[in-house]
């Protein structure tokens, strides 16, 4: 049988701190390394979260340029529609002065809205 060597106290005691040490250190060095990498994704999220934050303001201003150029078009079409539809007939009865306030209303808040879209002051 092999022999065994005895082992000292002071021994196993500097070996034990050796050891501990060096889990010490490791645990020291991920840590340091689990900071820098949290560091890094909080600024690569910052950062795509401001690419998101611009795209989306570029998403509103195109909507609302094409907001404005479609009630553009909607008062065109209406305007050629009404230009279209011709006198009335001779024996037709009169229309109702409340339908005619109420389109001139609708077509007023047009013109106001379509002013108001493209920033333009209207008088």
């Amino acid at each position: 049988m092999m022999e065994l060597h005895p082992i000292k106290v002071g021994q196993l005691v500097e070996t034990s701190k050796r050891f501990a040490r060096r889990l010490l250190t490791i645990g020291e060095n991920r840590f340091e390394l689990l900071l820098a990498e949290s560091e890094l994704s909080r600024a690569r999220l910052s950062g795509e979260w401001r690419t998101m934050a611009h795209g989306a303001g570029g998403l509103a201003r195109r909507a609302e340029t094409v907001g404005a150029w479609v009630s553009s078009v909607a008062l065109l079409v209406a305007g050629v529609a009404a230009l279209r539809r011709g006198p009335r007939a001779a024996g037709a009865a009169k229309s109702a002065w409340f339908p005619m306030i109420l389109k001139g209303v609708r077509l007023a808040t047009a013109i106001w809205r379509g002013f108001r879209a493209r920033g333009a002051k209207p008088f």
